[in-house]
């Protein structure tokens, strides 16, 4: 199974991840963006793009990455990935569905204003990280049209990451 727990920059995924793992007995976490640095470190580099997941093979290789590790380990696999474009969103849940692996969908969602307080807190990528304010908007957009809908949706303003990751444990568990 792969528990997937997707949220725009500053909902807390990364945090969240490795306590989920830490209550999912036979759990690894597989950060997905390590597929995409890989990429971007090709070298001549491939096509120009503000974002990794725009190249077609970084979805096909998080399937194939995903579909390996689980055949190898079996369990579970958290992944901690923002995925903000529907048709891309659709392309991995698709992928990994052609393979009988289950997902369980996960968006950790904060209101603008602590979202934006955590961007400002940030002491990884600094205060005010541009890349992590750039996907505010597109995050508010594809949670109206279709991100919601399309997973268990845990508000994450009012809760430690701790109590984000009993919830989505206890979900998994039910």
């Amino acid at each position: 199974m792969i528990v997937w727990l997707n949220g725009t920059h500053g909902a807390g995924k990364s945090t969240t991840s490795t306590l989920v793992q830490q209550l999912l007995p036979d759990s690894r976490v597989f950060d997905a963006e390590k597929v995409g640095e890989t990429l971007m470190d090709i070298t001549p580099g491939l096509p120009a793009t503000d974002n990794f997941q725009h190249w077609p093979p970084w979805r096909v290789l998080v399937v194939e990455t995903a579909r390996h590790v689980l055949a190898y380990t079996g369990g579970t696999l958290v992944i901690p990935m923002t995925v903000l474009v529907e048709r891309y969103w659709r392309e991995i849940s698709s992928g990994l569905a052609q393979h009988a692996i289950p997902v369980r969908h996960f968006v950790l969602h904060a209101d603008r204003a602590t979202l934006r307080a955590r961007i400002a807190g940030d002491t990884v990528l600094g205060p005010d990280s541009p890349f992590r304010l750039r996907y505010l908007e597109p995050y508010a957009e594809a949670s109206r049209t279709w991100l919601h809908a399309e997973a268990e949706v845990v508000d994450t303003t009012h809760l430690t990451p701790a109590e984000a990751a009993l919830r989505i444990a206890e979900a998994v568990n039910d």
